[in-house]
């Protein structure tokens, strides 16, 4: 098998902990982290899909996230948030903490392989939280850098663009199973990570899927698999 000569990484879930983080921050709001948690992500697609469908114009993830957390803000009784500490809060995504194999797993692959982030995240969050969880990306790309949200191909097929290669010298490095199918359909290798905490303590399917390049438990393992 040829190994990929760049490395994208989705990266909330995926690199970092988003469930974790936020929810430690909403329950200091003294509210249930946990459903917290669970509800602004479950904003997270219907908000991409009314950018993909057109009916709003281009809007970053900081955009769509403020968006979600203003209608969220009323349920758990929170809506007299001051406006200072809903930008505050919003900015959580960009504090997100590394999965504790993260960054040496990162570091090892960085030693053989270009490595970049293919996220829906917007640049500046990405850069923010790179400079938190001391993520060692060679290059970060984001959905902002093709005005696409994946799993549209121009995201995928834009990484091979940017670095002047082939699709199949590209690999998604994902926890997600839709991101990677949809990676394979542009022609790159895919390489599934386990993260059955992604959602929390009530965990998720982490079964492996036979059409992937490689299935690893966490980001050391696929270091391991691919010789770094």
């Amino acid at each position: 098998m040829t190994l990929p000569k760049v490395l994208a990484f989705d990266v909330f879930g995926t690199v970092v902990d988003w469930y974790g983080t936020i929810a430690r921050e909403a329950q200091a709001l003294g509210v249930d982290g946990d459903a917290f948690a669970l509800a602004w992500r479950a904003g997270y697609q219907p908000a991409m899909q009314r950018v993909r469908s057109g009916e709003l114009g281009w809007t970053k993830i900081d955009d769509l996230h403020r968006m979600i957390l203003d209608e969220l803000l009323p349920r758990f009784g929170l809506q007299d948030m001051p406006e200072a500490q809903r930008v505050h809060l919003n900015q959580v995504w960009h504090r997100l903490d590394a999965w504790p194999d993260t960054v040496a797993g990162l570091t090892r692959l960085k030693q053989r392989f270009t490595i970049c982030t293919l996220s829906n995240g917007n640049l500046g969050l990405l850069t923010h939280m790179a400079k938190h969880a001391q993520l060692p990306w060679d290059c970060i790309l984001s959905a902002e850098v093709f005005r696409a949200y994946k799993p549209d191909p121009a995201t995928y097929l834009g990484v091979a663009e940017v670095f002047n290669l082939q699709p199949a010298e590209v690999m998604l490095v994902a926890a997600h199973q839709d991101d990677l199918a949809a990676a394979r359909a542009c022609g790159l290798q895919t390489a599934y990570i386990e993260r059955p905490a992604e959602f929390g303590p009530k965990g998720k399917d982490i079964a492996p899927n036979p059409a992937n390049t490689w299935h690893a438990k966490d980001l050391a393992h696929l270091a391991d698999l691919l010789g770094a």
